[in-house]
């Protein structure tokens, strides 16, 4: 556990550990967004360790500007091998692979206390998990928690996933606002009492609001109506509602404009679109209708993001 930690509070900074080299590595930097590193690496000596998670409440009640709550993950046991098309070798060293490496895979999540504010600005803090969000709690932690299998796939899904371009783009944001909600949960303590809403007992229920949610993020440039996403999934409209705020925490509105404005940074800042082209990728009507909502969302204006 001790050799995951240290791994883990070495994953902000640009050196690595010295019988380690790194395979592969992928970050995003975007002002207002989601900030994140990626880094596998090979281990040059055998690691048997536990998956680990760890979070960093950072709360200065005089500097509010300088808050931010950050993820680390540190996973083993993962094979990596940059020659995808020989997936059927066996991991038998061709002429030119050298087989597949076990790898230790770090991970850094960074979030401002400006990006987290949508999702609490128009809650009652209730509980510790509001609070922290909100940057209401009063006191900087560290916890450190191991995976359960939810956090363990979202992040493999992050190294394994075959999305390239705006459609990467997309898959990763979702993954990532997984990952907050399920570290997010581990603050409490509490037995998991069951759903609410007893039609998500029954997995068939639960497998439709994920579906639901995966057709929203296929939609980002292409609005579609509730009653359109009730249809395609067989479930009532309000029934599907009440089922996705209660599964992902949000209501179906708020989630999608959420996907489609952290999208719409993501062209901006990084494929350098113009405010133009953006708002008519994400299906907006208008310009002036786009830049109201990037602004109420985001608290920047589009042109802000262009380089």
């Amino acid at each position: 556990m001790s050799q995951v930690l240290d791994i883990l509070k070495l994953a902000q900074r640009n050196g690595i550990e010295t019988d380690m080299s790194v395979l592969y590595q992928k970050e995003q930097d975007i002002p207002g967004s989601i900030q994140y590193s990626i880094r596998r690496y090979y281990a040059h000596h055998a690691w048997v360790a536990e998956d680990t998670g760890m979070m960093v409440y950072h709360f200065n009640e005089n500097k509010p500007r300088e808050n931010y709550l950050e993820l680390r993950f540190c996973t083993t046991g993962n094979r990596y091998c940059a020659e995808r098309s020989c997936s059927e070798c066996n991991e038998s060293p061709t002429l030119n692979c050298n087989g597949k490496h076990q790898t230790v895979d770090v991970f850094t999540f960074h979030f401002t206390a400006t990006f987290l504010y949508q999702f609490v600005h128009n809650v009652k803090l209730s509980n510790r998990k509001d609070e922290v969000l909100a940057f209401k709690h009063p006191h900087p932690f560290t916890k450190v928690f191991p995976l359960c299998n939810r956090k363990r796939n979202a992040l493999d899904a992050l190294l394994n996933h075959s999305y390239s371009g705006s459609l990467e783009n997309i898959f990763v944001n979702a993954k990532v606002h997984e990952l907050l909600l399920y570290s997010i949960e581990c603050l409490i303590d509490e037995k998991e009492d069951g759903f609410t809403c007893k039609f998500l007992a029954d997995e068939s229920g639960r497998d439709r609001i994920y579906q639901a949610r995966e057709i929203l993020l296929q939609h980002i440039g292409d609005p579609i109506t509730i009653k359109e996403l009730s249809r395609k999934v067989a479930m009532n409209e309000c029934y599907l509602k009440k089922g996705f705020k209660e599964v992902f925490g949000t209501t179906i509105f708020d989630f999608y404009q959420q996907q489609r404005m952290e999208h719409a940074k993501y062209l901006l800042y990084e494929k350098s679109l113009s405010v133009t082209d953006v708002s008519a990728l994400l299906g907006y009507s208008s310009i002036s209708h786009f830049s109201a909502a990037f602004k109420k969302h985001t608290g920047l204006k589009p042109c802000e993001l262009l380089k």
